[in-house]
């Protein structure tokens, strides 16, 4: 146990309300501010992708103590299930015996997490906007509005968890010598829904992540515990095949009977959302430093929101979480020693999950339906199934393990290095399974790695 303080934590999504926990169990008092309503009382918003939990994410529940409350809201998926034009449904797994990811609603998990924070002693002030920051003496200035007369809370820390947008970074931003850069992908997101049947069952299987890739923009569904799917349709903006092209019902029409016919059966509901939830941007945030005077620091998307293509922006904050309790149990009271290590830590590998989510992104969106690409995951498969220390898949490496992202994208590299010489093999298409080809990849690793 550290020494009791008086923490804030601004921000009560996900990582902020995870935070909490920890720090309760650190013995502090926690008091959380969010300028939104108590979202355990309102509606969500449409503006959801359904949450991936995998390894990084599960860990830092564990260590939270609350894992086991969790997992009563996911739904395991241990597949893709690819639905490609002009070919027949069929699957690829994810990676080995038990490996899987969890499918769970944003909103959900959101107020269970306040729920479990308030229990382990978290006090939480709703619609109490954050207007500034006094980072030198940990106080924090609240209000109606900018101009009205502010409230002052002293703490002796500050935790940022406000998102891409963050009020606390933003008060950061003015210092001298702090790097900071955003930028917005030309692909938008609207939320959908796949009903469930009159029974309660799912309409597609439920143990997969169902993605329907057409180059340009595509559309992924999660199962739900009641039996629907949350969908969400990536698309870019503007175009011959946008957002901003589709203006009528008619034109919704043709567009999901054209892409998606083997869901024609839910156009109904797939075009009532279109036409009912906002259309929302993507953005990469890079940022540092993330801490000052030994007093406040930023998690999660205030430190590094990422594009979600690669189902790690969650996971990636809760591991933020974990590295932080880690420093916390290392250092005790040292909080200079805290922060510096946690930032430059987490600094490195939030740039490197950002770099892969990006990639991913093309990844799902064209190259799944890429014969050729296909081909290249089959001879992966096989080489790791038959060497399993010379070569995990990348996406296992970041999906079912806890190495840094780091570490997962320098590798990700050297393997594209080796299988872009692979697949320059004369008739590799019929001699994938060969002996030959096995050596080669051998033989590229070797000298690769030299």
């Amino acid at each position: 146990m550290q020494q009791q303080k008086s923490v804030a934590i601004v921000g009560s999504g996900l990582v902020g309300s995870l935070l909490a926990i920890f720090l309760r169990n650190q013995g502090h008092h926690v008091t959380v501010f969010d300028r939104r309503q108590d979202v355990r009382k309102v509606e969500f918003s449409g503006r959801s992708i359904n949450l991936a939990m995998s390894n990084r994410g599960w860990k830092a529940l564990r260590g939270a103590g609350i894992e086991d409350e969790i997992r009563k809201l996911a739904l395991p998926l241990d597949k893709r299930a690819m639905h490609v034009e002009g070919k027949e449904l069929y699957f690829q797994k994810y990676g080995g015996e038990g490996e899987a990811i969890y499918s769970i609603s944003r909103g959900v998990l959101n107020r269970r997490m306040i729920d479990l924070a308030e229990k382990a002693g978290a006090v939480f002030k709703f619609e109490e906007k954050i207007w500034d920051v006094d980072m030198r003496e940990a106080k924090l200035y609240s209000g109606e509005s900018e101009k009205s007369e502010w409230k002052e809370y002293q703490f002796d820390l500050i935790f940022g968890a406000d998102g891409a947008f963050s009020r606390i970074r933003h008060k950061m931003q003015r210092q001298s010598r702090f790097d900071y850069s955003q930028h917005f992908i030309d692909v938008g997101y609207k939320e959908l829904t796949i009903s469930a049947n009159e029974d309660g069952s799912h309409k597609l299987d439920k143990a997969s992540f169902h993605i329907w890739p057409r180059g340009e923009f595509m559309l992924i569904a999660m199962p739900n515990l009641n039996g629907s799917f949350t969908c969400t349709l990536f698309m870019p903006f503007e175009g011959e095949v946008s957002f901003e092209s589709i203006k009528t019902e008619g034109e919704a029409d043709q567009f999901f009977e054209k892409y998606f016919p083997d869901i024609k059966h839910e156009i109904s509901n797939l075009k009532r959302d279109f036409f009912n939830n906002p259309t929302s941007a993507m953005v990469t945030i890079k940022c540092f430093p993330w801490s000052y005077y030994d007093k406040i620091t930023l998690v999660g998307d205030s430190a590094h929101a990422i594009v979600p293509f690669y189902g790690q922006g969650m996971n990636a904050g809760f591991e933020d979480i974990s590295v932080l309790n880690e420093k916390m149990n290392k250092y005790g009271d040292d909080w200079e020693m805290i922060f510096q290590e946690y930032q430059n830590e987490r600094k490195t590998n939030a740039d490197a999950i950002s770099e892969l989510s990006y990639r991913n992104f093309v990844e799902m969106s064209s190259k799944t339906a890429d014969p050729m690409f296909l081909l290249r995951k089959k001879i992966e498969k096989r080489f790791a199934e038959k060497h399993p220390n010379q070569w995990v898949p990348l996406y296992s490496r970041v999906t079912f393990s806890d190495h840094p992202y780091a570490e997962a994208l320098q590798i990700g590299d050297l393997q594209k290095a080796v299988m872009d010489s692979i697949m320059t093999i004369p008739n590799i298409k019929t001699k994938w399974d060969s002996e030959e080809v096995e050596k080669e990849i051998l033989l590229t690793i070797e000298r690769l790695n030299k």
